[in-house]
């Protein structure tokens, strides 16, 4: 399992993965909104996403894990 940190704070504004979905490295999961930039949560490695732990709308702070790889 990896868990998939924000690098940011910010507020979720979208969801771009559902659980059970494959991803590659380098796609984006989670795109955040801070400081009115979109900042896309990328993949560190390519994976099956086990759990989505932000709904839209959400307030992240850094650090905070927004989903997790198997």
């Amino acid at each position: 399992m990896s868990a998939v940190r924000s690098e940011v704070a910010g507020s979720v504004w979208k969801i771009q993965v559902a659980v059970g979905d494959t991803v590659a490295q380098g796609d984006a999961l989670v795109i955040l909104e801070s400081m009115k930039m979109e900042i896309p949560v990328e993949a560190p490695k390519g994976g099956t996403v086990v759990d989505i732990r932000v709904a839209e709308g959400d307030r992240v702070d850094e650090g905070t894990v927004v989903v997790t790889l198997g």
